[in-house]
Order: C-alpha cells, then sequence, then structure tokens
C-alpha cells in the first residue's frame, strides 16, 4: 500500500483512459492521491456531440468535467496549473521543474504517475513527463519517489521491455467509463461504441479498458 500517489498529467482525461482504475484502486484502499493536471485541454479537438462548446467556452466546461472526474476517482487534491494546452514544451523548464519540486516536497508522494518521456505520443505528454523526471532528480537520491510512467507509443514494448506493472482493473471497469464519461465534452460519441465493442469481446478495446501498464522510470 503506497503513502500517497501523485498523478501529474498534461491534459484533462488523461487521467481517464489510462489511470483511472488504478487511481481508483489507491482512493478505495484509502491511500491519498493528489492530481497535478498542467493545462484544460483549450486545444482540445471535439467540442461535443452534439456540440456544447466552442472554442471560448471550451475551458470553463473541461475545468468542470475535470472536476467531476476527480469527484468519482475520489481525488480531493487537484491542482491546476493553468498552463496553455499544446505549450509545455515552449514553457521556460527551469520554472515548471521548480513549481513541480515544490509540490513534490509538499506531498512527499511514496509514487508518481505520470507520461514516460519521449514514448507519450503528444508532445505536452513527453514534455510532462520529462519535467517531472527533472523535478524529481533534485530530491536526493534516497528520497525520491517511485515513478510509474506510461508509455504507449508504437514501438514502446520493443524500446522499453515489457511494461513493470500490469494492472487488471476490471473490478473497477463500470467507474472508469463513468470518469471516461464525465469528460463528454471530448468523449460524448466513442462511449456507446467502446461499450459495445467491450460486449463483443473486441481484444483490442478489451486490453486498453481492462489492463493499465506502467513502467518504472530510472530516477
Amino acid at each position: 500500500m503506497e503513502q500517497h500517489v501523485l498523478v501529474i498529467l498534461p491534459h484533462p482525461d488523461d487521467e481517464a483512459f489510462g489511470v483511472a482504475g488504478t487511481i481508483l484502486s489507491h482512493t478505495q484502499a484509502g491511500t491519498p492521491v493528489s492530481y497535478v493536471c498542467l493545462t484544460l485541454g483549450e486545444m482540445g479537438r471535439n467540442m461535443g456531440r452534439p456540440l456544447i462548446a466552442n472554442r471560448e467556452t471550451l475551458p470553463d466546461i473541461r475545468k468542470n468535467e475535470l472536476h467531476e472526474a476527480c469527484r468519482l476517482l475520489g481525488i480531493e487534491d487537484l491542482r491546476r496549473f493553468g498552463m496553455r494546452d499544446k505549450t509545455v514544451e515552449f514553457a521556460d523548464q527551469d520554472a515548471l521543474q521548480s513549481r513541480l519540486f515544490d509540490v513534490i516536497d509538499e506531498i512527499n508522494p511514496s509514487l508518481i504517475i505520470t507520461f514516460y518521456p519521449g514514448y507519450a505520443v503528444h508532445p505536452d505528454h513527453d514534455a510532462t513527463g520529462a519535467a517531472v523526471i527533472q523535478a524529481v532528480r533534485r530530491l536526493p537520491e534516497g528520497d525520491r519517489p517511485t515513478v510509474h510512467a506510461i508509455a504507449f507509443a508504437e514501438g514502446s514494448e520493443q524500446a522499453l521491455g515489457e511494461p513493470d506493472v500490469v494492472h487488471d482493473i476490471s473490478p473497477y471497469y463500470d467507474q472508469k467509463m463513468n470518469v471516461i464519461e464525465a469528460h463528454q465534452s471530448q468523449t460524448a460519441g466513442v462511449i456507446e461504441t467502446m461499450k459495445q465493442r467491450m460486449l463483443e469481446e473486441d481484444e483490442t478495446v478489451r486490453q486498453r479498458m481492462l489492463i493499465e501498464r506502467f513502467w518504472t522510470f530510472p530516477v
């Protein structure tokens, strides 16, 4: 059982697909989970289906969706950094690492979950993971938490080897779907298709929804 888990991701809904079941396993075991979300996903491609947003209203909608997702996940400590979507890689990296270090130093987590730099597809994902790793490395070696990193770029397993943690989150599947649905501006229109493919036992979708995989990043 972890002492405290810190999740650091760049966008609302990043926590829903790849980490929700793992987060639920911690919160329902009584482990506190804090979540740092760097942006509000202002540049998200979707505006709901039917449309519920435009480019100006999307940030507020996604903020509300994020708060609902956290409620469903049992996360009481949500910290929004207010960075602009799709700009994490262009931010002052020393300042970002310092800000992350301050949170890590305050919370003193035993486990951090973030993206694996270079293997997380989106530039914001990679930049977030890289900043987290550098922030953790500011701590003395003996005080550094374990870092579990999410990698899903093509060829990740060939480059990194088998994941160190393969978490079957089947007991939390229904709750995970509720968290995904909470981000309705981005997921409306795809949820029913995913549910149907699960019923049809589509192995690709089942693996994506029921198995959460992490690599331990060497810090």
